[in-house]
């Protein structure tokens, strides 16, 4: 057997190519957008690409499928209750697909999404036990798959609790490949951990040690953010086959369209074109917080460092559904600046007053600590609620390491607001120097 995991760390998505040396054929289960390094490893390991199998219809990355079929004639295998738009094979549980002496069993999921489902890959030539499972977005490495995002939170829940007990079904030594690690928003408690097996997580995933009620209960009082842009890469995915995109151009001014900049916040504070958004290439999760940013239909310029660094970031923002892509804009009055801060300089603000301190961190960051009388605002919504900023007072944004302060301060700078990124140290630096925080308490603690 050929196997080989693709990880995508910008945006915690996992792929897979299973192949079989003897027949020469190969499948790809969800595809990334970006197509080109599934057809460079079956070259390189003498297998041809037969079959495209999905999990399910992917609510936080475009999927490749309509690349494969569009462009290289393969059939792509759903289940049917995804209601899929497209040309596809449909899969049932308990189907049984043959690459020779490798064998993938579909083992129809629901709960994540009902038509989603996971692959049980068999290699004859060791044996008819499973080798190991493909499980999507159902089991993950230390959690469980949220099932809030194309159902009813607490009908997701019950669907997923009974699937993962199909899952438990298999033996212990059953190796585990997920569809997600660390960094996606698809689960809460996922560990960085690229594999585990069906043993570990049986003994030591949370989700798989409580009873029905409680996975239940838990499931549907989750306050992870939604995938940003969900809905428009749903129905992408969900629709005609998508193809390859034009190489990104170049274009000699905004022309009425937003500006991404994806310079780092130091760079850009230092000097950027006139209204531009900042949301640096190189910090986690480029493309997801892009999407938080903009939205699906507004046109875009990419002010970059290079072609290059321009031509990457199209690639990530393609991956979350954001197309609608002027060009670079290699040449640009980038004579806009913010003046950003440091802790020092935070404390005297906060002392002399009156300013407006906006804590941009997630909810759950934010319950850990934080700093008194700060006001809270995830980064992604900023943009949202612009009109609830105060226009009175100079602003101040602030995270862990000034990424995301970079991001808001950006946006609030683009209304024509007075903002303070607080860039390096952040919330954590604060509260090592003895600074005055806010333990959150639930009740009953």
């Amino acid at each position: 057997m050929q196997f080989r995991q693709f990880v995508d760390d910008d945006l915690g998505c996992a792929s897979y190519l299973i192949g079989d040396e003897s027949s020469g054929e190969a499948v790809v289960v969800d595809p990334a957008y970006s197509i080109e390094q599934y057809l460079a490893e079956a070259d390189k390991r003498h297998v041809r690409i037969t079959r495209v199998l999905e999990t399910h219809t992917h609510a936080d990355h475009v999927s490749g499928h309509g690349r494969f079929a569009l462009e290289h004639e393969i059939p792509v295998h759903l289940h049917p209750e995804a209601s899929a738009e497209y040309p596809h094979e449909p899969l049932q549980d308990g189907q049984d697909l043959s690459l020779g002496d490798v064998k993938i069993r579909v083992l129809h999921t629901p709960g994540h999404r009902p038509e989603h489902c996971c692959f049980i890959v068999i290699d004859g030539s060791r044996g008819d036990e499973p080798w190991l499972v493909i499980t999507g977005d159902s089991l993950l490495i230390g959690d469980a798959a949220r099932p809030d995002l194309a159902s009813e939170a607490a009908e997701g829940a019950t669907g997923l609790y009974g699937s993962l007990q199909k899952l438990l079904e298999l033996g212990d030594g059953v190796e585990l490949y997920p569809g997600h690690v660390a960094g996606s928003l698809c689960g809460a408690g996922m560990s960085s951990k690229a594999s585990s097996t069906i043993g570990f997580e049986r003994r030591f995933n949370h989700a798989l040690n409580v009873d029905k009620d409680e996975f239940v209960q838990e499931r549907t009082n989750s306050s992870t953010p939604r995938p940003p842009n969900m809905d428009n890469i749903v129905e992408i995915n969900r629709g005609p086959f998508l193809g390859a995109q034009e190489p990104l151009g170049t274009v000699d001014s905004p022309d009425g369209g937003s500006v991404l900049d994806v310079r780092r916040p130091r760079e850009f504070v230092a000097g950027h074109v006139h209204g531009a958004f900042n949301v640096p290439l190189t910090s986690s999760s480029f493309a997801t917080k892009a999407a938080f940013v903009l939205t699906a239909d507004e046109p875009v310029a990419i002010y970059a460092e290079s072609a290059d660094d321009a031509e990457a970031a199209a690639q990530g923002l393609r991956s979350v559904g954001l197309f609608n892509l002027r060009g670079y804009l290699p040449h640009a009055d980038a004579s806009e600046k913010i003046d950003p801060i440091d802790i020092d300089e935070l404390e005297r603000l906060a002392a002399n007053g009156p300013v407006e301190i906006l804590d941009v961190r997630e909810k759950s960051e934010r319950d850990e600590g934080y700093i008194e009388g700060t006001r809270h605002m995830p980064y992604r919504i900023v943009r949202a609620f612009l009109e609830d900023l105060p226009d009175d007072r100079p602003i101040v944004t602030i995270c862990s390491s000034g990424s995301r302060a970079s991001i808001a301060a950006s946006v609030i700078a683009s209304a024509g607001r007075e903002v303070h990124p607080v860039l390096g140290g952040g919330i954590p630096e604060w509260a090592e120097r003895g600074g005055n925080m806010v333990q959150f308490r639930r009740c009953g603690s």
